[in-house]
């Protein structure tokens, strides 16, 4: 199949589509939000859904919402203000959004989520059943950071990790990250006037935003092309295809109906993981470490094994049983991640034996393996 036909029928083919829509997409110079894109972005919604199509939004917006409100010029850098900027913004982008989805005969739903509702396995099943949920009453579900709650610790840092986190939980068919610019480009097309539109990046090039001119600056918003990227490796590593295009008026339809406008990311056919094994690779926050040898290390690359304690030869930090822990091996690599069915403690006392040897040391025995590989994910190679 030629490249051309490829990338066509990737986007022409995905029945549940995920929305990526910036700041600087639907807010003005001035901080005013432009009524007149969510109103062609609401459009064009509903003409997917007409299509057969399910569709999720992420969308910014809420704080530059809150700056127009009460006269902010320049977005603050205390976090105390911009939480009370994004609970003032949230509701009225709400409104403009529910404003265009009514003319469309379309309800939607408001989603806030945290680093910590990804990162706990529960949480993260009852959000992914509540879009499920509203996917199938046909409710258009608009997610965005809770901004309110959310401090260093637990934030996405942008919009762009959280719509990868949400395509991979949702299981989504095209990421469409609608931008400022029209794509990715060899250099910074605001500062070179020699820049290229690049239209195809595939999976065998390691998308390390070094290698690319992706210095700007945002008004409002948080990310920018370098998170793009970093937000789009995941979305690749996970088999999910994405765009990147203007945010212009009409802009999906066209993209639908017309054919490419901006770049596409080719995942390349790779096997999509298991819900459970793609919330451990992207997902999951890891409460320590286990350091494994050389053998270890190709029994689990290579051969798709579980983790023995033969392999393990060190243990870093406190954890418990049904924890997640990031594997190593000697020379400080992450390989993998998994769910650990020993605590720290244990683990430290029966590194390095059989798994016949574990119940004479601990006076019981649990499993054979530290970790099963159903529980375990490979995450050594970024782009495979």
């Amino acid at each position: 199949m030629g490249r051309e036909r490829k990338v066509k029928e990737s986007i022409t083919s995905a029945k549940r589509v995920l929305i990526k829509i910036g700041s600087g997409v639907i807010a003005s110079e001035d901080g005013f939000i432009r009524e007149d894109i969510i109103d062609s972005i609401m459009e064009d919604v509903s003409w997917l859904m007409r299509s057969g199509r399910e569709v999720i939004l992420v969308s910014s917006g809420a704080i530059a919402c809150g700056m127009n409100i009460m006269g902010f010029k320049v977005k603050p850098a205390e976090i105390p203000k911009r939480q009370a900027l994004a609970a003032i913004g949230q509701a009225l982008l709400m409104r403009i959004y529910e404003k265009y989805a009514i003319r469309r005969g379309l309800k939607v739903a408001q989603i806030l989520l945290t680093r910590e509702d990804v990162n706990h396995r529960i949480r993260f099943i009852n959000a992914r059943n509540t879009v499920l949920e509203l996917l199938k009453w046909g409710v258009v579900p608009i997610v965005n950071e809770n901004d309110t709650v959310a401090v260093e610790e637990i934030k996405f840092g942008d919009n762009d990790t959280l719509s990868a986190l949400v395509a991979i939980m949702m299981d989504v068919n095209l990421v469409v990250m609608l931008s400022t610019v029209e794509g990715l480009y060899t250099s910074n097309p605001l500062l070179d006037r020699n820049a290229k539109l690049i239209s195809y990046l595939d999976c065998s090039r390691d998308l390390d935003i070094s290698s690319f001119d992706v210095k700007g600056f945002s008004t409002f918003g948080s990310g920018g092309m370098g998170s793009k990227l970093l937000a789009i490796r995941q979305l690749v590593n996970m088999g999910i295809p994405a765009v990147i295009t203007k945010g212009e008026k009409n802009a999906i339809r066209a993209l639908f109906e017309e054919g490419l406008r901006g770049t596409f990311f080719d995942p390349c056919e790779k096997k999509r993981l298991s819900l459970r094994k793609a919330w451990l690779r992207m997902a999951s926050k890891s409460t320590g470490k286990i350091v494994i040898d050389e053998g270890a290390v190709n029994a689990i690359l290579k051969s798709g094994k579980s983790l023995l304690p033969s392999g393990i030869v060190d243990v870093v930090g406190d954890f418990d049983m049904g924890d997640v822990v990031v594997i190593v091996d000697t020379k400080g690599e992450e390989i993998a991640k998994g769910i650990v069915n020993y605590s720290g403690d244990e683990v430290r006392r029966i590194k390095g034996l059989k798994s016949s040897e574990i119940e004479s040391v601990l006076g019981y025995k649990t499993t054979d393996e530290v970790i099963h590989r159903d529980n375990l994910v490979v995450i050594s190679s970024e782009m495979g």
